[in-house]
């Protein structure tokens, strides 16, 4: 109720009609505020060891206590408990490089439990109405990598219902997709024509093991992965030579999320890690990437013309995403290799070389 209180007086009515997810990005100082939210946060929440912390948290039989995935520090700072319609869970921060992560985070050999049963009707529900536009913006954002398919493979991983492969069957690639919901595979392979998608991991099915993908996309799944360098320097070997990586996944350096804390939209139910552009460079590096792109996220209607923002507040809203690298979202293409680089990082796209 306070922050509500506050920006009532600062800003009185102004701001009222602007929707609550669009106002840190418009009113006058907020990102200013919300930095120094976050500093004040970060510097005050304690610093404990892994085995301090163990004492703190009850353990689950799916869940297992983590060290930082990307550094390898096993120090934590708790931040948040979001939770939600009987789930609820810790949001940790690495002091060494700032990773935020669930701790306890879920056992890979049950990751499986959180897909079994119902997760294909969310996905067709409320979650699924604008993900096709949201794809394609996405690929518009890294065109021209996305605008001919014809004789290059593409994975899809973590398919869902085929919500993706639709559009990149549509787009002439030779897709496929694979998933852990046995109810969304199903599915897919019912509304789809051309373009299996298969239950498991990669390393499961003979068709994908064998590698040679120009493209593999991961929508919404990067966190959901609890083995990521692992899952990572698999994708790297199932790509072809000059192929590339795209990932769309909630941004751990959001606006919304210095401003919002536990109640941020990026903390859902299955979600178990984290990203920034920083630690999203990390694990790149670290799985054999040789370099990576990004693109700004200024939110779905504001990139699709929709939007009912008066045209400064649109101007200002994009400049103010830039600026603090603050997207609610964050687009990712990397590249597997300097033939990929020479390939598809000209243009508009600013390419970060990356070492292990």
């Amino acid at each position: 109720m306070a922050p509500r209180l506050l920006g009532r007086l600062a800003y009185g009515s102004r701001y009222d009609r602007v929707p609550w997810n669009q106002r840190v990005y418009v009113r006058p100082g907020e990102l200013l505020v919300r930095e120094a939210q976050w500093r004040w946060l970060t510097r005050r929440a304690p610093v404990m060891r892994l085995a301090d912390y163990q004492q703190l948290r009850p353990l689950k039989a799916i869940e297992e206590f983590l060290s930082c995935m990307m550094c390898g520090d096993s120090r934590q700072q708790l931040l948040f408990s979001p939770g939600g319609n009987g789930w609820r869970y810790h949001v940790v921060r690495c002091p060494a490089c700032g990773f935020l992560y669930r701790n306890p985070g879920i056992r890979p050999e049950r990751l499986g439990d959180l897909y079994a049963i119902g997760y294909n009707t969310f996905l067709t529900g409320k979650y699924a109405a604008n993900r096709q536009r949201r794809y394609e913006l996405t690929m518009q954002a890294f065109s021209p990598v996305f605008d001919e398919g014809k004789e290059r493979r593409l994975l899809d991983f973590g398919s869902g219902i085929g919500l993706f492969l639709e559009l990149a069957e549509q787009r002439g690639f030779d897709a496929c997709g694979v998933d852990l919901s046995p109810e969304s595979v199903a599915q897919a392979n019912d509304r789809l024509s051309s373009v299996p998608t298969y239950l498991g991991a990669p390393e499961d099915v003979p068709e994908i093991a064998a590698g040679g993908f120009d493209v593999i996309t991961l929508w919404s799944v990067l966190a959901h992965l609890p083995r990521p360098l692992d899952d990572f320097a698999a994708f790297r070997r199932l790509l072809a030579p000059g192929g590339v990586l795209l990932i769309l996944t909630v941004n751990a350096r959001s606006t919304q999320l210095k401003a919002y804390g536990p109640a941020w939209n990026g903390f859902t139910k299955n979600h178990l890690m984290f990203y920034s552009s920083q630690t999203v460079r990390t694990l790149l590096g670290r799985t054999g990437f040789a370099g990576v792109a990004f693109a700004p996220h200024y939110g779905d209607t504001v990139e699709a013309g929709t939007s009912r923002l008066p045209g400064d507040l649109v101007r200002r809203l994009r400049r103010n995403v830039e600026l603090s690298d603050g997207g609610n979202m964050m687009r990712v293409l990397a590249f597997a290799d300097e033939e990929a680089i020479g390939r598809w990082g000209g243009g508009p796209l600013t390419v970060h070389r990356l070492s292990a």
